[in-house]
């Protein structure tokens, strides 16, 4: 198998299977609170029963009548396969891993505090974006594949305004800051031994946006959430190196091991929510919502390296995608409340896969409860469990099958003040 020209850019999407198939579209994460995971994050624009609400809605925080934090915890347990479909049975096997992606914690934390019946304030600390993939080093597409992570952290200040009793805004600022480390190996089949490094980059860096939102509170059981959240361009340097030898003609990129910088912009996409709650009676409420994310914003990765200029110029070709979610909640009691809920999650690459992001549609099942310790703290509860659809596709001129489920469960404490 050649090896392309691969390093820096697949810090963005050379293996996307922690997101393709386990969270979101893409290479998103949604998994902001236990509380929105037990629900399969139905309604979470206008919930607003706890201080996670920030995540996805700044004008909610215009409900909280006292100051609320919430620190939530989310655990992802992957079952991700890629398998090699060219019908020949030693290479297929040579091309199959049924362990692509570790499990992962994902933290997530909020506060709130109302400044006056008008305004309040808050900041939340949490992810938007995340992967990772780890590869044997002896991988047959090693130049393919390896290991792969990036980690995102958004710090979101907000401010909100109380309008009247039923209309209420919110803004705040998005400072997103990223590591991520890539390592391609050379793999079976190849001039170069298989756990050679044809590439290796970490590197970090920022990118910074807004995000803006509404809250229409019909009455206290019945009220809705809008909300966007702009486009960050995370600019990513990092030091990167290679052990091909330099001044291959058809390997440019080679450094002979010696550590050069290297740049990479990451187009992350904007994301648009509706939402809402209705309480039928005493015991029972219904909440929704529709997400639409701005995928097509990352149409192709444009990698650069110092003193070779671009080493990768990669069509992606994303398109818009959407995610619709449905659940309920009971009101067993003043102590305890249970909650379940179902979504189905739109794959941005539906005319484009490539082993590096192969997303396919996706379905989510959750169920969850909430426990109130006092009129002050509460501890929530959530599990999850994603079911992907099953996609083949071709690459290199190889033909690939690939698949993933994932169970995630999460555990959140909030408290007032």
């Amino acid at each position: 198998m050649k090896i392309r020209k691969l390093p820096l850019a697949l810090l963005a999407a050379s293996a996307t299977f922690t997101a393709a198939h386990v969270n979101a579209a893409g290479f998103q994460l949604v998994e902001h609170s236990a509380s929105g995971l037990g629900r399969s994050f139905a309604g979470e624009a206008a919930i607003a029963d706890n201080a996670a609400v920030m995540a996805r809605n700044p004008a909610a925080m215009s409900m909280f009548d006292t100051i609320a934090v919430s620190g939530a915890l989310s655990y992802i347990a992957p079952d991700v396969y890629v398998k090699g479909n060219t019908g020949v049975d030693g290479i297929d096997q040579a091309l199959t891993n049924n362990d692509v992606v570790p499990g992962a914690a994902v933290p997530a934390g909020y506060f709130i505090q109302p400044l006056s019946d008008k305004w309040a304030w808050g900041v939340g600390m949490f992810s938007n974006f995340g992967l990772s993939t780890d590869y044997p080093e002896d991988y047959a597409a090693g130049a393919l594949a390896g290991q792969t992570e990036l980690i995102t952290l958004n710090l979101n200040p907000n401010v909100s305004y109380r309008i009247n009793d039923q209309f209420s805004i919110g803004a705040g600022l998005n400072a997103v800051y990223g590591t991520a480390k890539l390592v391609r190996n050379f793999g079976t089949g190849g001039p170069f031994p298989p756990s050679g490094t044809a590439a290796s980059l970490e590197g970090d860096g920022w990118g910074f946006g807004w995000n803006v939102g509404g809250m229409w509170e019909v009455n206290e059981d019945h009220r809705f959430g809008i909300s966007y959240r702009s486009k960050v361009d995370l600019d990513f340097k990092g030091d990167y190196h290679s052990d091909i030898p330099e001044g291959l003609s058809d390997n440019p990129y080679g450094t002979g091991g010696q550590t050069i910088g290297g740049e990479l912009t990451l187009n992350l996409p904007d994301i648009f929510e509706v939402s809402g709650y209705n309480r039928l009676n005493d015991a029972f409420a219904v909440h929704y919502s529709y997400v639409w994310t701005g995928w097509s914003t990352f149409q192709e990765i444009n990698a650069t390296s110092e003193g070779i200029g671009s080493v990768l110029n990669k069509q992606e070709q994303f398109s818009d995608s959407y995610r619709v979610s449905f659940g309920g909640t009971w009101y067993l009691n003043q102590a305890w409340e249970l909650r379940a809920g179902m979504a189905f999650d739109q794959s941005p690459s539906r005319t484009h896969k490539t082993i590096s992001i192969p997303d396919n549609d996706r379905y989510n099942y959750g169920v969850g409860f909430t426990y109130h310790l006092s009129d002050k703290g509460s501890i929530d509860t959530g599990f999850t469990y994603i079911q992907g659809k099953e996609g083949a596709f071709n690459e290199e001129g190889v033909e690939f099958v690939s698949k993933g489920d994932a169970y995630i469960a999460a555990i959140q404490y909030n408290h007032s003040f």
